[in-house]
């Protein structure tokens, strides 16, 4: 069977081919019409993210709505409307009903943390399944896991000592575009290349941290180790820079947060990106299309995100005993003015 492309849904549509790449990304600039439009033709002629399901509402599948319990999101901090996970919530949060459940934020708070204790409202009884967002204290999570209940992370901590989680786990794909950047540097022959972030925070930093370590020595380049800037926090980020004598020829940030925060800190040491230093950061957030100068990135894609942790929460609901899943989704290194290219 050929395998559907982009291309075959445009020419069925006839529309441009950027635009169904638009609704597809998830990415800004096309009326909610359009890209429902879209996705639903991309059900029905079988396009590999959404070929095991039935078009309904855009790209969910039709289920029986009685109603069959809560699905509890409990989240260790605030996400912003920039954070990669607030538009895959949101479309859960839109299709759950669908399928009889309703999705309720917890807000773990750092007194929970402490002390290993529940949010106040939180009742295991009610709660059909857990979903994980920004929860990256081991304990805590082990904790969760004993609960009894049917949980999916969604990143987690990190698994620097080798010791998983008894959950289901979703990520975005970490290491492809990093290694395809990293390698697209060394044939432009930037070969002094650091990385900024704290990649012991979680696991999707530490996935980005050792691609990077992992592209460079495969190529046999070794890694300066001053332009490794263990931490994501602006001053303590801005104090670091400030040492340095010279500077690498890249910096491949853990996020486009601490690429927005090491660019503005160096921006104030006199330097200039990309004249000095060239910058990629990873999430794709709002700020790097319109940040000066745009950011090179990697797109996650929120809504197979979404479609993934859907399959992995009701799956698991409806079969308990299944083997735990480790899940990746497909990311996209999109080049812009931080590179020169």
């Amino acid at each position: 069977m050929k395998r559907v492309t982009i291309q075959d849904i445009a020419d069925e549509l006839g529309i441009s081919r950027n635009t169904v790449s638009k609704a597809i990304n998830n990415t800004d600039g096309l009326a909610d019409a359009t890209r429902e439009r879209i996705l639903e033709k991309a059900v029905e002629m079988g396009y590999k993210h959404f070929s095991y399901i039935k078009a309904h509402s855009g790209i969910f599948p039709e289920h029986d709505a009685q109603g069959k319990g809560e699905i509890a999101l409990l989240c260790g901090g605030a996400l912003s409307p920039a954070h990669f996970a607030t538009q895959m919530l949101d479309k859960l949060k839109q299709a759950l009903p669908q399928w009889g459940y309703t999705l309720n934020t917890y807000r773990v708070e750092r007194e929970n943390f402490l002390c290993r204790t529940l949010p106040l409202t939180f009742d295991p009884r009610r709660i059909s399944a857990i979903i994980c967002v920004e929860m990256f204290d081991r304990a805590y999570d082990e904790m969760i896991c004993a609960l009894g209940l049917p949980v999916l992370f969604v990143d987690g901590p990190n698994k620097r000592d080798g010791i998983d989680l008894p959950a289901d786990q979703l990520y975005m794909d970490n290491t492809t575009a990093i290694t395809r950047f990293i390698n697209d540097m060394l044939v432009r022959g930037k070969q002094r290349i650091g990385f900024i972030g704290d990649y012991e925070h979680c696991q999707s930093f530490f996935e980005r941290y050792t691609a990077f370590r992992y592209a460079m020595l495969m190529a046999n380049v070794p890694v300066e180790e001053r332009f490794c800037i263990k931490t994501s926090e602006r001053e303590k980020l801005e104090e670091t820079l400030a040492t340095l004598v010279d500077f690498p020829d890249v910096f491949l940030c853990a996020n486009d947060f601490a690429a927005e925060d090491a660019m503005y800190a160096l921006r104030k040491l006199g330097k200039s990106v990309p004249e000095d230093v060239l910058f990629c950061g990873f999430d794709d957030s709002p700020n790097s299309r319109i940040m000066t100068p745009t950011l090179t990135t990697v797109h996650i894609h929120t809504q197979v995100m979404a479609v993934a942790a859907m399959q992995l929460l009701l799956s698991r609901i409806e079969e308990p005993n299944l083997d735990y899943r480790i899940v990746h989704t497909e990311t996209e290194l999109i080049y812009r003015d931080s590179t020169r290219l």
